[in-house]
């Protein structure tokens, strides 16, 4: 089992910056592939980033490319999210989830753990 928290979301302004954490606990995270997906109101879940367990494989999402940087500290158990050029089309709850593969699935069915959630609100 891995546990998985995130935190750091909050309301910003348009064009504003936020860092999402994720910390996990329970199994070695650093042998899990870790995504961040998000959901907006009357949405399906998209997918955001991904990055390998060993950090060297990377994978956006089309909507985030060159503003969203996804990344992870495996010595302290946690991925992060520096979302920056914030738009009012970013809104919605940000997750985080664990998965024991190889590489960067943009895939959610990919991953076997998810956290709760943390809501990002951009403002115009």
């Amino acid at each position: 089992q891995v546990q998985l928290v995130e935190s750091g979301g909050g309301l910003v302004q348009a064009g504003g910056s936020l860092r999402l954490s994720c910390a996990a606990s329970g199994r070695t995270f650093s042998q899990y592939a870790m995504g961040w997906f998000r959901q907006a109101p009357g949405k399906e879940r998209e997918f955001v980033a991904a990055i390998s367990w060993t950090g060297d494989n990377i994978s956006d999402g089309d909507s985030v490319k060159g503003r969203f940087t996804i990344s992870r500290d495996n010595a302290k158990n946690t991925g992060y999210l520096q979302m920056n050029s914030l738009k009012p089309e970013d809104t919605a709850v940000y997750y985080c989830a664990a998965g024991r593969f190889m590489g960067a699935s943009m895939t959610s069915r990919a991953y076997s753990y998810w956290g709760q959630g943390t809501q990002v609100t951009v403002s115009s």
